[in-house]
């Protein structure tokens, strides 16, 4: 917070600053009295009529009046990283939905429509990385039209908690009747410390077989999941067999793309969990990366999944972004079915992302 020469705290935050990231402190009104302060971080998305709307790391927005502002300032756009590779919020983007391809795509501006039969929010939302190129209200019937004409609800997938993320765009669209319904996040991390485990006994394959496919969580697979699965610039599925007639006891799925590796789809038999087998996996595609020139590693991982967060934290991965699917408003009826494409993503061990 803003402390003046004599020791007390200022505002220095304005309606001028819709759009930057700011700290401010307020009274909380629940606790009226008792001299308790509640301090809020994040991306100040507007100012009207007395109300502050600040979209926090996570996506959730924090509503403040602005007649309990104590002090305020505007902060840095997103906190330095200490460790791992740096990286921009769309390259990121970029490197991750070329790692996971719809079947079908058209573009609005700068926005990318996707579609696969709705499997995955992730191949089935629109990806806006720019200016749609028509005024908002004009481009969100556009794409509620798309997805309408093919049988699917419409979602735009948002990102916050970074340099570059998408927090106005956020607001706009909520304010708007779309409903956040999905939160995850992007972590990134280096390769060579995933790699510099004990990985003998993987298979690697750049198709997944039946056998790896009766492993992964998604049931009944069709072309369509096959082709999201397959896509990407550099493609390698992983095996570790598992005992006669049992399936193999643990996958994984990465994607090489230039100097980044993208890992998913890391499952366990669930007989053979807490043995170290989805670092196994994983350090034997880190190392393939490796081998392909790749050197920073990124993923997928639920807020709410306690145990990847721990796998992958203690593989030296941490959060760049937080992401979020943006569903149509249910009240005009687009047209759009209530359709798979609602389902959760590519799956990380021991659970799944969108």
């Amino acid at each position: 917070m803003e402390i003046s020469a004599g020791g007390r705290l200022e505002i220095r935050v304005s309606a001028a600053d819709v759009g930057k990231r700011v700290s401010v402190r307020c009274v909380d009104d629940a606790v009226a009295g008792a001299g308790k302060f509640t301090d809020t971080v994040g991306v100040l998305t507007s100012w009207d009529d007395g109300v502050l709307l600040i979209t926090r790391r996570n996506g959730e927005r924090a509503r403040i009046e602005e007649s309990s502002l104590v002090a305020g300032k505007v902060v840095p756009a997103a906190p330095a990283r200490r460790r791992g590779p740096a990286a921009t919020y769309e390259e990121l983007a970029r490197v991750a939905a070329r790692a996971w391809q719809p079947v079908e795509r058209e573009r609005l501006g700068d926005w990318e429509l996707r579609a696969a039969s709705g499997f995955t929010r992730r191949a089935n939302s629109v990806l806006p990385l720019g200016d749609p190129g028509l005024p908002l209200d004009d481009a969100l019937t556009a794409v509620r039209g798309w997805y309408a004409a093919r049988g699917l609800p419409a979602f735009i997938q948002l990102a916050t908690g970074a340099e570059g993320t998408q927090e106005l765009l956020c607001a706009e669209v909520a304010d708007r009747g779309w409903v956040r319904e999905v939160s995850a996040e992007l972590w990134i991390g280096s390769l060579a410390s995933v790699a510099d485990r004990e990985w003998a006994g993987v298979e690697l394959s750049r198709t997944a077989d039946e056998a790896w496919l009766g492993r992964y969580q998604r049931k009944g697979l069709g072309e369509v999941a096959l082709k999201v699965l397959g896509s990407g610039p550099s493609v390698w599925f992983a095996t570790v067999p598992g005992e006669e007639g049992a399936g193999p006891a643990a996958i994984g799925r990465c994607v090489v793309d230039g100097r980044w590796a993208g890992f998913a789809a890391v499952e366990v038999d669930p007989a053979r969990r807490r043995r170290g087998l989805a670092t196994t996996v994983m350090a034997a595609l880190a190392q393939r990366a490796l081998d392909e020139g790749a050197s920073a590693g990124w993923l997928q991982v639920e807020t709410d999944n306690a145990g990847a967060r721990a796998l992958y934290g203690g593989m030296g991965f941490a959060a760049h972004h937080a992401y979020h699917h943006y569903r149509e408003p249910a009240d005009t009826g687009s047209g759009g079915g209530s359709g798979s494409g609602a389902g959760s993503g590519s799956g990380f061990a021991p659970g799944g992302s969108s």
